[in-house]
């Protein structure tokens, strides 16, 4: 690849998160025990304004550890927006649950509340609604449902750290919160996630299910079966010194947000990622929408921008048409998995960058309507 190559994405790993590996490294402490486990959570809890957050493996593990600790079984049913990444999906599959697939808005990308509520069944014990691409699903909407029929509602906020809710953090909206500290989130452990929640009871049950559901009265006693969704110090010392800087990589993907808004021409046509008044989004990844695009001609822009040196990335496919959730296409859902697309997007990109970028968008989209 080309030294000028601009990628999708990548962490920024500076002093101080070495400084902290290399003690954790230094204290002996490098498995699932250790204070900056202890530290990352209770810092990670105080930043979402929530009571209680607890360290796992990933964001998928976190998922899954959230649905275990509400008893899902065979036969219960959550739903979940038709377009997200597929482990808010297999999540609900391996409790033995059925995933239902909900459209999503066309602005936000986050899961249709009227879409939920036509869905909702005596059989529906789990709402998750995904903040995708770091813009806030509609929450009050879906805790209205929720409440109305007794059904959790569990964020998958793993692109959305630091979003914001009608001025509350996502995190601490719904009956839990799950983020991802995988290498292109907004920070990162490398793996690893955090569950979040102000329910003490819950808490603890997913606590225990985390270790094994270890007997706290009898050690190396399990009563029923748990999981080993442990985070190590080593991650969490990383995780402690990312959480440190965090506001400042939430004001640099503001700003190339804004930078992004200014190259592009947008139009009624040609849109960004759009943000309603009552969100403050993480601008996870930058969106890119060309209406009269299908798939075909999404994916000759990606290789055009790849040609030139820009890498790109196109939505997620709907869980719709995975074979194992194969169902019939949601309208919305299906045709922005087909059309959008992602830009590059991450602390150490420039302004000189995102205006090669704009610039070169703007030029192939110019060529492909001449032609």
């Amino acid at each position: 690849m080309s030294d000028n190559f601009i990628p999708i994405s990548k962490p920024f790993i500076g002093s101080r998160e070495k400084e902290l590996v290399l003690d954790a490294l230094d204290s002996g402490w490098v498995s699932s025990i250790g204070k900056y486990i202890d530290e990352f959570e209770a810092n990670f809890a105080r930043y979402c304004g929530t009571d209680y957050a607890l360290a796992v493996s990933n964001g998928t593990t976190g998922l899954h550890l959230a649905l275990a600790a509400l008893g899902l079984k065979p036969g219960d049913e959550v739903i979940v927006p038709d377009l997200t990444f597929v482990a808010t999906a297999n999540a609900v599959a391996y409790t033995g649950a059925t995933p239902v697939l909900a459209d999503i808005d066309t602005d936000t990308l986050c899961i249709d509340p009227a879409s939920v509520k036509s869905l909702v069944s005596a059989r529906t014990r789990a709402i998750i609604p995904v903040h995708l691409y770091g813009h806030p699903a509609d929450m009050d909407a879906l805790m209205e449902i929720g409440d109305a029929h007794g059904i959790a509602v569990i964020e998958d906020a793993a692109e959305a750290h630091g979003a914001e809710y009608k001025g509350r953090r996502v995190g601490g909206l719904g009956k839990c919160g799950v983020f991802s500290f995988y290498g292109n989130k907004v920070i990162t452990t490398g793996e690893g996630g955090m569950l979040t929640t102000n329910d003490r009871d819950f808490y603890a049950r997913a606590k225990r299910l985390r270790d094994h559901a270890m007997s706290p009265q009898r050690r190396y006693f399990h009563e029923e079966r748990g999981y080993n969704y442990r985070i190590t110090n080593l991650q969490a010392a990383l995780g402690v010194a990312q959480l440190e800087r965090i506001d400042d990589f939430l004001g640099r993907r503001a700003e190339i947000m804004d930078w992004y808004n200014a190259e592009i021409a947008t139009s009624d046509r040609v849109r960004l990622n759009r943000v309603k008044n009552w969100a403050k989004s993480a601008f996870w990844m930058i969106c890119l929408e060309v209406d009269g695009l299908d798939e075909a001609g999404r994916d000759k822009l990606m290789q055009a921008l790849k040609a030139r040196g820009i890498d790109t990335r196109p939505y997620f496919c709907t869980m719709s048409s995975l074979p194992m959730y194969a169902q019939h296409p949601l309208p919305v859902a299906a045709r922005k998995a087909q059309t959008g697309l992602n830009l590059p997007s991450y602390y150490e990109l420039t302004k000189q960058d995102v205006q090669r970028i704009g610039a070169e968008v703007n030029d192939i989209l110019k060529e492909m309507r001449a032609s």
